[in-house]
């Protein structure tokens, strides 16, 4: 479980340190302040250690392995054009510098690289065991439409696409679980709830294209259902295969885009079921609608599930990150604030 991370003169941040919850951790603020950044960013160094740890045959990890592999996937998950373009450009030419601490004695990791870095980053403190589970990553795209495209062009054009989007499309193209009782039941749960609003279930033919398979008419192509429909029919394929089954954290970027708020109030509930069934959830969110809905059901249905707030803010000296124990207890960016002032706008001219 990914317990925190440092970070100075990363991208846009001068200094952050957010400490993670073992259920919800919400990252919320408007356009330009980098949430997105503040996902990717574990993502990628957790990613690169389950993936060489699986491929290790028992082998500890090493300095010369790690300096190269985390640039690697660096690079390639923000789609840099070298490594140096992730420091913050800033008089003085300072290193950045990265912390991530983790519950499974040994993983943690110290690195930075400077401007000039090209391919390798700097191991300050290297882990002695590698992680033993993967993260998942979804972005704020829908994958399903895109996956035959992305699964033929991606070895040939490399660096072209998102690394995460490899990354779930892989796990997208993972078999079904053939026996529906090996799912837990704690994300049976969930998938239902998905599989309902989507009406039906999704399935990956021989063709390399998806189908939603319901159950008293013929199979539907993917491309012909609604943009949300396609992004719940994403993350329903996932538990339906097992993706999620043994993973340690799922991030996942703007859950409520192009969703009707009706969605929005079952996706909500859908990643709460996901935390209760044991894993960490780390998701950016620009919506106070959404973040209502969190709110609601923390506080009545899902009180057993921890939870934790991140704010991104413009400091004197770049983006700096708050933090808060609760949801309700933070305090909304201005541009969060928006929706409730059209409303209060919309009242006034109302009454005249």
């Amino acid at each position: 479980m990914l317990e925190s991370l440092e970070v100075k003169n990363f991208t846009v941040f001068a200094s952050a340190r957010l400490c993670f919850t073992e259920g919800l951790n919400v990252i919320i603020g408007g356009n330009g302040l980098g949430k997105t950044h503040l996902l990717k960013l574990p993502y990628a160094v957790m990613a690169v250690s389950a993936e060489e740890g699986r491929k290790s045959s028992g082998r500890p990890p090493t300095r010369t392995l790690l300096q190269a592999r985390l640039a690697e996937n660096l690079v390639n998950v923000f789609r840099a054009e070298r490594l140096g373009r992730l420091a913050r450009r800033q008089q003085g030419q300072k290193r950045c510098r990265v912390r991530l601490a983790f519950r499974e004695p040994g993983a943690s990791i110290e690195f930075g690289f400077a401007l000039q870095s090209k391919s390798e980053v700097a191991i300050d403190r290297s882990p002695s065991v590698w992680l033993d589970r993967a993260p998942v990553f979804l972005p704020a795209r829908e994958l399903l439409t895109l996956y035959p495209l992305l699964v033929s062009r991606h070895e040939t054009h490399h660096g072209v696409f998102d690394e995460t989007w490899r990354d779930t499309c892989r796990l997208l193209g993972s078999p079904m679980v053939k026996a529906p009782h090996k799912i837990p039941k704690t994300l049976v749960r969930p998938l239902r709830l998905l599989e309902k609003q989507i009406g039906g279930q999704t399935i990956l033919e021989r063709n390399g294209y998806f189908y939603l398979r319901r159950p008293t008419t013929k199979d539907m192509e993917v491309p012909l259902m609604a943009e949300g429909s396609r992004k719940l029919a994403m993350a329903a394929h996932l538990i339906a295969t097992g993706a999620l089954l043994g993973k340690d954290c799922l991030f996942w970027d703007e859950p409520e885009a192009n969703l009707d708020p009706k969605l929005i109030r079952e996706v909500a509930k859908v990643i709460l079921l996901v935390c209760r069934a044991g894993v960490q959830v780390v998701l950016a969110t620009h919506s106070l609608f959404f973040l209502r809905e969190l709110e609601i059901l923390l506080n009545r249905e899902f009180r057993d599930v921890g939870q934790r707030c991140f704010a991104p803010r413009r400091g004197v000296d770049g983006l700096e990150v708050s933090q808060a124990d609760r949801i309700v207890a933070a305090d909304p960016p201005s541009p969060l604030d928006e929706p409730s002032g059209r409303s209060n706008r919309f009242l006034e001219d109302l009454r005249g």
